[in-house]
C-alpha cells in the first residue's frame, strides 16, 4: 500500500507501495508530492492501494507524472485502483490526475473514496480513457464514494464493462474519453453552466470527448483552483451542513 500522510506543522509519512511518494516541496502546513510508478502498472490482479490523510489545516497537493495504463490481461483476473481520502477539519487536498487508460482486452475496477471533516475541501481531476489510440478499450467499474462531517455528499457508480450499453447515447455514445472535474467542500464561486452541482457543497463538471486533449476542463479547473487560494471563501461557509445527493441547478 501506497500511504501519503501530511500532518500538523509539516510532518510527511510517505510509504511506498505500486507507486512512490516523492516530495517536491514542503512548507509549514502544505506539502507538494509526486506519485511514480514503483513498477509496471497496472497488470492481471494488480491490486494497487492508495491511502491519503491530511491532516487539520494541512494543504496537500498530489501530482501524477504520467498517465495509467491497465494492459491486456489475457485471461488474467481484473486490476484494481483504490485511493482512500480523510481529510481533517480545513484541510485541502488538490489532486490532477493523469489519464487512467483501460486497453482492450483489460478489465479494472476504480474506486475512490473520500471523507472530508468540516471546512475540508478536495478538488480533484479524473480523466478516464477507453483504449489506446485505434482500440475500443476494455472493461472498467469506477466507483466515487464521498462524505462530508459523516454524511454522504456524493455516490456514483459508473459502469462501463459492457461494450454496447457504453455506446449508447445515455453514456459514451462515441466518445471512447470521460474527464471530470469535482470540488468536494466547497461550491464553485462563479457561475459553471455545464456543472452538475450537489445537494451539499459540491459540484462536477463532466466533458465526454474522442481524444483526452480534446477536453474543455482545464479552464473550469484552473478557476475551481483559483477559488481555494488562500482568502477565498465559497458556499461551504454558507451551508456547511448540507449534504446528499446530485441534483441539476434549479
Amino acid at each position: 500500500m501506497t500511504r501519503v500522510h501530511l500532518h500538523p506543522g509539516g510532518r510527511l509519512d510517505l510509504a511506498t507501495g505500486a507507486l512512490a511518494p516523492r516530495l517536491l516541496s514542503r512548507s509549514r502546513g502544505g506539502a507538494r508530492v509526486a506519485l511514480v510508478g514503483a513498477r509496471a502498472l497496472l497488470l492481471a490482479g494488480d491490486d494497487v492501494t492508495l491511502d491519503v490523510v491530511v491532516g487539520a489545516g494541512c494543504a496537500l497537493e498530489l501530482v501524477e507524472v504520467a498517465g495509467t495504463v491497465a494492459f491486456d490481461q489475457r485471461g488474467g483476473p481484473a486490476a484494481s485502483w483504490c485511493v482512500r481520502v480523510r481529510l481533517g477539519e480545513g484541510a485541502r487536498l488538490t489532486w490532477h490526475g493523469e489519464p487512467f487508460v483501460v486497453a482492450d482486452g483489460a478489465t479494472a475496477e476504480r474506486r475512490t473514496d473520500v471523507d472530508l471533516a468540516r471546512g475540508a475541501v478536495a478538488l480533484l481531476r479524473e480523466t478516464l480513457v477507453l483504449g489506446r489510440t485505434g482500440e475500443r478499450g476494455g472493461a472498467l467499474l469506477a466507483r466515487t464514494r464521498a462524505h462530508l462531517d459523516g454524511r454522504p455528499l456524493l455516490v456514483e457508480d459508473l459502469d462501463l464493462r459492457d461494450a454496447a450499453l457504453r455506446a449508447s447515447p445515455a453514456v459514451l455514445g462515441t466518445a471512447r474519453c470521460l474527464d471530470t472535474v469535482t470540488l468536494l467542500g466547497a461550491r464553485p464561486a462563479g457561475e459553471e453552466p455545464d456543472a452538475l452541482h450537489l445537494q451539499g457543497p459540491g459540484a462536477l463538471a463532466r466533458s465526454l470527448t474522442a481524444d483526452a486533449h480534446a477536453s474543455g476542463l482545464g479552464t473550469t479547473w484552473r478557476g475551481w483552483l483559483a477559488q481555494l487560494a488562500p482568502g477565498r471563501g465559497g458556499d461551504e461557509d454558507r451551508h456547511p451542513d448540507r449534504a446528499g445527493s446530485a441534483t441539476r441547478p434549479g
